[in-house]
């Protein structure tokens, strides 16, 4: 039996939120703990005892953009029970091209990018887990005897590469009104 790890401090806390903040307005490319440190009001030697390593505060920060995105899954199943996959497609676009998420959504797509390349360190997984959890979401607007078919399988694939594809797009153009026409238009194929 292993010993559950214990709660972490509020000063821990306290840095990951500053931590994942400057993160978002500068990527994790080339994230150096020095000017982060400095930016976050601490220093490299501090980061270094509350999270260990350099790849475990890393992962501290994809695992707290992962919370917010999960958060938003979360709030697209509560606010639209009974929603049809073409409905929550629509819902989960319109948050996506919220600009209010670009920041996350940015910082998602190198996380996503970087796990994809990666046997090791702090981007391990994070590309799997994410599709987990976006195909997890979508079968819940699928009716019950499709979500477990090999064809509802697809179908909520295909329903999360249309969106990943047109959110690529718009992070890179930002043509909100090309990239949502293109979502839209592809929703009545996704009707049971």
């Amino acid at each position: 039996m292993t010993e559950a790890e214990p709660a972490p401090s509020a000063r821990k806390i306290e840095l990951l939120e500053a931590a994942y903040s400057y993160a978002l307005s500068h990527g994790l490319a080339d994230l150096s703990l020095r000017p982060l440190s400095a930016a976050i009001g601490t220093s490299p030697r501090v980061l270094l005892f509350l999270f260990g390593s350099k790849d475990r505060l890393l992962q501290a920060i994809l695992a707290r953009a992962r919370a917010d995105e999960l958060a938003m899954l979360e709030g697209l199943r509560c606010d639209h029970p009974g929603a049809g996959l073409p409905e929550a497609m629509l819902k989960v676009w319109e948050w996506l091209a919220d600009p209010l998420h670009r920041k996350l959504l940015a910082l998602w797509v190198e996380g996503y990018a970087r796990s994809l390349t990666r046997e090791t360190g702090p981007w391990v997984d994070f590309g799997h887990k994410s599709v987990d959890d976006w195909l997890e979401v979508l079968a819940t607007y699928q009716p019950e005897e499709v979500r477990s078919t090999g064809a509802g399988a697809a179908q909520r694939t295909a329903a999360l590469a249309i969106l990943r594809g047109a959110l690529l797009d718009l992070l890179a153009t930002g043509d909100e009104g090309r990239t949502g026409a293109a979502i839209r238009r592809q929703l009545p194929s996704f009707s049971s």
